[in-house]
């Protein structure tokens, strides 16, 4: 009849707040053939944010170009960005210091452009 059909809602990002700032998870993909961030998925029941890094996975290389890669994804100090769960796990929890809602204005700002290339 008149019923209209409504897209299906994206999932969303859960951004946890800090005593520092924010948190967020991370499925990293190490020893890819680029660094980026590349939206986000469902994995295990949780939505995250999909990055892969050209860093392999040892000595806590990949860790630290997953730091980079958000600061600069981020565009925040490289200082503010730390794993800081899951340094072994391919889901990690990534936590940014500063300004909480600053922090997540921002990371939602970021994923509205990767759902605007979508579309």
């Amino acid at each position: 009849m008149g019923e209209s059909a409504q897209r299906p809602r994206a999932p969303q990002l859960k951004i946890r707040q800090t005593e520092n700032g924010v948190a967020i998870a991370v499925r990293l993909t190490p020893k890819a053939a680029r660094d980026a961030v590349e939206g986000i998925e469902e994995f295990g029941g949780d939505t995250v944010l999909k990055a892969r890094v050209r860093a392999v996975p040892e000595n806590g290389k990949a860790n630290a170009a997953l730091e980079a890669l958000i600061a600069k994804w981020l565009d925040v100090p490289r200082s503010t960005v730390s794993v800081i769960q899951g340094a072994k796990a391919r889901i990690k929890i990534v936590a940014i210091d500063g300004s909480a809602i600053g922090l997540s204005a921002l990371v939602a700002t970021r994923l509205t452009e990767f759902l605007k290339s979508d579309s």
